[in-house]
């Protein structure tokens, strides 16, 4: 056989392949509203949802329909106290399902500072002094509810297609960051709010390049995103940070570099004293005590005014991986997801994730990188085989 008709027999395979088959459905353990250092939570069930509670070994139903659809959280020593009406339950966890002991709609809030709706199972447990809150969802669910956390309205949809590739890879490749659950809601791992509708622009994104992931050298990675670079993106080493397994070549992003995203900001000397440009660690440890407002960038300039530091930068966020702002951009002008991924991610391929694991078998998803991808997928005949 010839090579031309190899690779495109090859090509015609993998092709075949992504056709038939779909990414294996996989749930994420979110750790929700950290921030709060809660003691206690109101729990309601919305309209048309059943909440089976369990406590210990009782169990009781939050229903509209019922008249009972609120239950009150607290912590208590080492015990969770749940509190539905005149019934007063303590155990040292509480778990919230459906009553096929599956996902369910639910609301959760921290009294007097957030209220979030969720699709998924809840566990509430004690922690150290404060109660702590676990959604599992569905994978396609918490990448749609990063999607509409990070993007604004009128966001072009290849730009919110690259964004949910992007925020993807980060779910399956990222796990570890935490003891007790995968990732935090934080930007620490992905801000995550509450699951877009399915009519919006970010669920249709996510819809359109469900179980699209980025790779490199056949590995998913945890791909990181900024919301605008300064006209450059930048590796982890040039931030001070430990080298990932992805190396993040710089890439130039015109965009902001003739659109910068300036900003000013005023700080004490004591709070300046440690900070430093191009320095993460030292970035986020000002930003933990003052809000993310206070140092948006790496970069900057100080001076000295009076008692104060005067901060002049460009750029939101560490600049590290997809730029927001020139992902935009692109898609105004014409590029489509893969076409923004490949800039912002060079060297790396989009697949399709097949198997319960980030190490399972990964297929192409482009035809147009099918021979590239060929010796990939030959050595991997055999668990594919294994798999199906």
């Amino acid at each position: 056989m010839t090579g031309r008709a190899q690779m495109k027999n090859t090509t015609t395979f993998l092709a075949l392949i992504l056709v038939s088959s779909a990414a294996v459905a996989q749930d994420l353990r979110i750790g929700v509203f950290g921030l709060f250092h809660p003691r206690e939570f109101t729990l309601s069930a919305p309209a048309g949802s059943a909440l089976v509670v369990h406590a210990g070994e009782e169990s009781l139903v939050l229903e509209g329909s019922s008249g009972v659809n609120l239950a009150h959280i607290r912590l208590h020593g080492d015990h969770v106290v749940l509190e539905v009406g005149t019934r007063v339950l303590s155990a040292s966890e509480c778990t919230v399902n459906s009553r096929k002991n599956g996902p369910v709609d639910f609301n959760l809030s921290v009294p007097g500072k957030i209220t979030r709706h969720y699709r998924g199972t809840l566990e509430v447990e004690t922690g150290l002094q404060t109660l702590t809150a676990v959604v599992t969802m569905d994978l396609e669910t918490a990448v749609g509810s990063v999607v509409a956390a990070e993007s604004t309205m009128g966001t072009p949809s290849e730009a919110l297609k690259a964004l949910a590739v992007a925020a993807r890879s980060y779910f399956i490749a990222g796990k570890g960051r935490h003891r007790d659950f995968d990732f935090c809601d934080t930007t620490h791992c992905q801000f995550l709010r509450e699951a877009p509708e399915g009519n919006t622009a970010a669920a249709k994104a996510v819809s359109s390049t469900q179980g699209l992931v980025i790779a490199y050298q056949s590995k998913p990675l945890a791909a990181m995103y900024t919301r605008s670079c300064s006209g450059r993106t930048l590796t982890p080493a040039e931030l001070g940070l430990p080298a990932a397994s992805y190396p993040y070549y710089p890439v130039d992003c015109k965009y902001c570099r003739e659109h910068p995203s300036r900003w000013q900001s005023r700080l004490s000397a004591e709070d300046a004293a440690t900070l430093k440009s191009s320095n993460e660690s030292a970035r986020l440890e000002v930003d933990r005590r003052l809000g993310w407002s206070a140092v948006p960038s790496n970069h900057f300039v100080m001076r000295k005014e009076g008692e104060q530091i005067v901060l002049r930068g460009i750029g939101q966020g560490h600049g590290i991986g997809l730029c927001q702002a020139g992902a935009q951009a692109m898609a105004i002008a014409g590029a489509d997801f893969r076409e923004i991924l490949a800039h912002y991610y060079p060297n790396t391929v989009i697949v399709t994730l097949r198997g319960p694991c980030s190490s399972a078998l990964i297929s192409c998803c482009s035809a147009r990188r099918a021979a590239a991808c060929a010796g990939l997928l030959l050595q991997r005949l055999e668990l594919s085989h294994a798999i199906e």
